[in-house]
């Protein structure tokens, strides 16, 4: 835990390599304070095809899956960082944007747990 997923169109991959930008927002939320390094997770979801304000606009969305215990301060600020880098790398992108969603300890389970 946390669980970064990121939404794009595959033109955005055609400015930095995946690697590039899981890296970036590996290390921006890493360098927060709010996470170990070993439990941060960063996906991407490339999308072939998609409709965004009415059009085929390029944009990054990125998913933050947190466990619950941290403030909305913190949170909002995770938010802003990890858009702020986004948005270094990618300035021609119009649509860059973040949520983060809190995870329960009473419904979170993985295998190191049985």
């Amino acid at each position: 835990m946390p669980h970064f997923i990121l939404d794009c169109t595959e033109r955005v991959l055609e400015i930095h390599e995946p690697k590039k930008v899981l890296e970036a927002v590996f290390e921006i939320a890493f360098s927060t304070g709010l996470f170990n390094k070993e439990d941060i997770k960063v996906r991407l979801n490339p999308y072939k095809h998609s409709l965004v304000q009415g059009a085929a606009n390029d944009f990054i969305h990125v998913f933050g899956n947190i466990m619950e215990g941290r403030n909305a301060e913190q949170k909002a600020n995770l938010s802003k960082v990890i858009v702020a880098e986004l948005n270094k790398l990618f300035p021609d992108v119009p649509i860059i944007s973040m949520n983060i969603r809190d995870f329960t300890k009473e419904s979170y389970f993985n295998k190191s747990m049985l």
